[in-house]
């Protein structure tokens, strides 16, 4: 065994806020946000997510960084040092462990579908041709296992590289230099949709309130799906924000950094509405097209659309941009959970988890092709279906009551220490008036959320 070396810590603040957004914006920015935001009606929807965003899991994200900051470890030991005498609360160490793993095991997947794409944009393969032959491309990717192989590990290998080259040269820096090139491709295909003829009505039903349409689409349904939109959109609980915490210093209060990362996580989310529905309107897209809408939709969309090939790369180098942030994020955290958990080195806990994410991920990536048959959620589900069930129906919500409960109760790390480390620093502090809501209305609300995600997908 390997000795434990110093801990790292980020060059940067912009590195912290940079590397914890990049973690947040994900696929469920840029991809989920929009079909979901089109699915149930537009701008009422979006107001509802906000205030779900900042009442529900804008406290989580500061109990996640005030743990790992306040332990500086991974979520494989975090819990143990600041609690060692309540052992119970260890266990979610292992836990938020198997959790990372589980998102990276679809999530370098659906990844290696944003490069493919990217890739086609660029080679000019979806240039010219048909809606269907352009359902056809990804239909074909799906089925096709070495392809879709082959870039998964193009995704999995580019995690391993920024992640293998050290925390501030490799991991700080890349996502530096991606997070810019990512607002700098959304700003340009922002303005270039909102300036395409029809946009307008796109702009409308985007930002204009509509709350007759959240009864059309169902009030329940659509109160469900920005509550749970706001909270997995940051994947609190399994510990990929509390690395974060554990790399910075008490420069800073931990509610003034949260907001930071979660306005720029829902800039981003906002701005690629701003790019998909005026550009829908534009063309006659139906914005509610589903999961489709990426792959289908949009770069039917662009081929007609001047410079389409262009604009259609920059498109899902945008998305790729956004994917690979999530995935050099939580690579970080699965390396540190070995080496604060083991005493490895960086380099032997990045070997280990290259290895270990690449056969792990092959079971979502042949579920499409050679394993189509199995369909463990019931007919017409896959495993990627399964993997994301039990990560955001299971663990996500399972860990922020977690999380809360440790930072809110006796029992656990206690009120009193976590917000002495969330307020230690300059900034916003920690809205210590509602400890009551914390204490005993946000652990129901985070319940009724792992109670409905069960209904949802067993009974309805």
């Amino acid at each position: 065994m390997e000795k434990e070396s110093t801990r790292e810590s980020f060059g940067s603040r912009l590195g912290f806020i940079f590397l914890s957004a990049g973690c947040a914006i994900g696929l469920g920015n840029v991809w989920r946000f929009p079909f979901i935001t089109g699915q149930y009606g537009g701008a009422a929807f979006v107001l509802i997510y906000i205030l779900f965003l900042l009442f529900l899991a804008l406290p989580i994200m500061v109990m996640e960084f005030a743990v790992g900051r306040a332990s500086q470890r991974s979520v494989s030991r975090s819990f143990a040092v600041l609690c060692p005498e309540h052992k119970p609360w260890h266990l979610w160490g292992y836990a938020s462990w198997v959790g990372n793993y589980i998102l990276m095991m679809f999530y370098t997947v659906v990844t290696g579908w944003m490069l493919a794409y990217t890739w086609y944009s660029a080679s000019g393969r979806l240039d010219g041709v048909s809606a269907e032959q352009i359902g056809a491309t990804f239909g074909g990717l799906l089925g096709d296992p070495g392809e879709l192989i082959l870039w998964m590990t193009v995704a999995i290998l580019i995690g391993v590289l920024v992640c293998g080259a050290g925390l501030q040269r490799g991991v700080e820096r890349i996502t530096k230099a991606m997070m810019c090139g990512l607002l700098a491709i959304m700003m340009a295909l922002a303005v270039r949709s909102v300036t395409l003829p029809g946009a307008e009505k796109g702009l409308e039903f985007y930002l204009k309130p509509d709350f007759g349409k959240l009864v059309s689409s169902g009030l329940g349904t659509t109160v469900y799906a920005a509550l749970g939109q706001a909270f997995f959109t940051l994947s609190l609980g399994i510990g990929s924000m509390a690395i974060f915490g554990s790399y910075i210093g008490r420069d800073h209060s931990l509610m003034g950094e949260s907001l930071i990362i979660t306005g720029l996580d829902t800039f981003v989310a906002l701005m690629a509405g701003l790019i998909i529905f005026p550009a829908c309107f534009a063309y006659g897209v139906d914005p509610g097209a589903g999961p489709g809408l990426i792959f289908v939709a949009l770069p039917n969309m662009f081929n007609f659309m001047p410079s389409g090939r262009l604009w259609s790369t920059l498109f899902f180098l945008f998305m790729s941009f956004a994917a690979l942030s999530t995935v050099i994020a939580v690579f970080e955290n699965i390396i540190a959970c070995f080496m604060d958990r083991f005493g490895w080195s960086r380099q032997s806990a990045t070997i280990v988890m290259a290895v270990s994410i690449f056969v792990l991920s092959l079971p979502c990536a042949l579920g499409f092709n050679i394993w189509a048959g199995f369909e463990p959620l019931g007919k017409g589900t896959c495993v990627l279906d399964l993997e994301d069930f039990i990560l955001s129906n299971n663990l996500l919500p399972i860990g922020a009551i977690i999380y809360l409960l440790f930072c809110v109760t006796r029992y656990g790390w206690g009120w009193d220490n976590f917000i002495k480390e969330a307020d230690a620093g300059k900034g916003v502090k920690f809205p210590a008036a509602l400890r009551g809501y914390f204490t005993y209305v946000l652990p129901v609300i985070m319940l009724i959320v792992l109670a409905v995600g069960y209904w949802q997908t067993f009974v309805k």
